[in-house]
């Protein structure tokens, strides 16, 4: 079987985490970088990852996720904490950043932010916080593929109240709001699931070839 089909049977929404083994800093350090990599709209990325791996930090957010116990055992939890509300300095910062990376004078920059600004600043609050959500959910679906391609197993999750993860971790001071978790670590021989057969919808069922 094609290694990117592999990668995909094998991983599976891990249910028991072995506590006693933990993500390596040079793994993590890679799982960082290709979600940094992800694409997201415009390029803005308008959201904040947490990671984390203090154990008493966990057990804080256990009882704000269902007490689902993969919080506590899995080497790591990261928050995808998109941008409840932006304004201009969103598009500004990010110009600034094309600019110095791509050595491209701010000035013509000019018609392409104000173009941005002119399609995102207008939205409803709602619209802002909902568009910035899905933009997370790519970094966190780039992340959990990265992690299946290193044999990190993972757990997406959500499962939790976000004003308990707002709450504890302070994010709404920050205008960010926990849209998805992903708990990270390695599989506990316990963990049943990890031998159940995959389910999924049909090629016939899921797909129109038009």
């Amino acid at each position: 079987m094609n290694t990117l089909l592999e990668t995909r049977q094998w991983r599976y929404a891990t249910k028991k985490f072995d506590p006693n083994k933990k993500v390596s800093e040079k793994d993590l350090q890679l799982l960082l970088e290709a979600t940094r990599l992800s694409a997201s709209s415009y390029g803005l990325q308008p959201y904040h990852i947490y990671v984390i791996s203090d154990q008493e930090l966990k057990k804080k957010l256990r009882p704000a996720s269902w007490n689902q116990k993969q919080v506590e055992d899995a080497s790591h939890i990261i928050v995808f904490a998109n941008n409840a509300d932006f304004g201009k300095e969103l598009v500004d910062e990010y110009l600034d950043n094309v600019s110095e990376t791509r050595n491209i004078p701010a000035d013509g920059l000019k018609s392409y932010g104000d173009f941005m600004k002119s399609k995102l600043l207008d939205l409803p609050l709602q619209s802002k916080s909902e568009w910035t959500a899905k933009q997370a959910y790519i970094a966190f679906s780039n992340l959990m593929q990265a992690a299946a391609e290193l044999k990190i197993d993972t757990c997406p999750m959500e499962g939790f109240e976000p004003e308990e993860y707002n709450r504890i971790l302070g994010l709404s001071e920050k205008k960010q709001n926990a849209s998805v978790v992903l708990a990270i670590g390695y599989r506990s021989e316990a963990d049943e699931t990890q031998h159940y057969a995959k389910v999924r919808k049909s090629k016939e069922e899921l797909f129109t070839l038009l």
